[in-house]
């Protein structure tokens, strides 16, 4: 099967391990990131959403009318618009960027962070919220009839859109989490399912766990898989190594004294399950599987894609190869030099994967046909 690459679409050069140097929305240095991803391999990136950060629909549609093949994938929450408006505003970026539009729903793992923007849903109420939020969005994409809608969560009537998307018959859903609330809800309606790196063990559950989630609510499908993490590549071991310890020591100098890495998360008591998880697997220890490293995660609390993978470009493609041979068909990075290790990435990692996916898909090819001529 094939194999994409999500990077990250940032708007400044900030990250865990050094504060931005410019605006929170520096447009040269986002056009000059995205930039990076589409000329090195990468197929499309991420724009996320914070509550205090620039609006990531109008960074996508900055980036798309200046780059042609870059894809996107959205970030949006629910409950900062209703689900018609959104619909709207999607289909438009779809417009403008020739089809190149995913979204990426978030239901949101703090309560604190929901309640910036006015969310004081529980977490079971805001899956509730996200699934009808994404079906009506689907709906509106598809439909070419106005139609009514009265739900647990909205409620409106003779609703149609004029400018549907480009995509046929849609965009691309995308959907995260770890809580079997989650995995309900995205195994119902997600064409991609996203998941934090973990040991290949605990994803192979996931991925069991995505699978039942479809299977119960009635489809013959199952989402795509997504696997996050944050490579830390050098041209030797030694190196690598060096490298690592350097960025979860500047990661612990901007965390000093117990502050919180971000406006929206907890560096020692995450709300989400996710979180959890990650400071669960770094407290059985530092190094798992081939490549798979955890005090970048303990650092940060958990926050968000934070496992790192350590070592040669080599070394690191084999790692992610061995998640690909789980059924994980979409693998995520993020390095900490956001512009430096996109361009690394791409140059060194995504080729040797690439290779090694088109050896194994040429393989099986063969067997299926030598399979089909004994039976035949």
């Amino acid at each position: 099967m094939p194999v994409e690459f999500l990077g990250i679409g940032g708007t400044n050069d900030g990250s865990e391990t050094r504060p931005r140097s410019g605006a929170v929305f520096d447009k040269d240095y986002t056009l000059r990131l995205a930039r990076a991803h589409e000329d090195f391999g990468w197929d499309r990136v991420l724009f996320a959403y914070g509550s205090s950060g620039p609006d990531p629909a109008q960074a996508a549609a900055y980036v798309a009318t200046k780059l042609d093949k870059l894809q996107i994938l959205l970030a949006h929450r629910p409950n900062v618009s209703y689900p018609t408006f959104a619909a709207k505003t999607f289909a438009t970026l779809d417009r403008l960027s020739d089809g190149r539009l995913t979204v990426h729903f978030i239901t949101g793992g703090s309560d604190h962070e929901q309640q910036r923007e006015g969310d004081y849903l529980t977490k079971d109420e805001r899956y509730s919220r996200t699934r009808e939020y994404i079906q009506i969005v689907k709906r509106a994409w598809t439909s070419e009839e106005s139609f009514d809608h009265e739900g647990e969560h909205y409620r409106f009537a003779d609703f149609v859109l004029d400018a549907l998307p480009v995509q046929q018959p849609r965009p691309g859903v995308s959907f995260g989490g770890s809580s079997p609330a989650a995995y309900a809800a995205g195994g119902a309606e997600a064409d991609i399912f996203c998941l934090w790196g973990e040991p290949l063990a605990q994803t192979a559950e996931q991925i069991e766990s995505v699978k039942a989630a479809a299977k119960a609510a009635g489809r013959t499908d199952v989402p795509r898989i997504q696997v996050a993490f944050r490579p830390i590549i050098a041209p030797t071991e030694e190196l690598a190594w060096e490298k690592a310890y350097r960025t979860v020591d500047a990661i612990k100098a901007r965390t000093g004294g117990g502050k919180q890495l971000t406006r929206r998360h907890s560096l020692t008591n995450p709300e989400n399950t996710g979180s959890r998880r990650l400071l669960a697997v770094a407290a059985e220890g530092e190094r798992f599987d081939r490549a798979l490293w955890t005090p970048t995660a303990a650092a940060t609390g958990g926050a968000g894609n934070s496992n790192a993978l350590v070592g040669t470009p080599e070394t690191v493609a084999q790692a992610l190869l061995d998640y690909y041979d789980l059924g994980v068909d979409i693998l995520s990075a993020r390095g900490y030099d956001m512009l430096g290790d996109t361009i690394d990435f791409g140059r060194h990692v995504i080729p040797i994967v690439r290779e090694e996916v088109a050896k194994r898909d040429v393989a099986k090819a063969a067997s299926a046909r030598e399979v089909r001529a004994v039976d035949g």
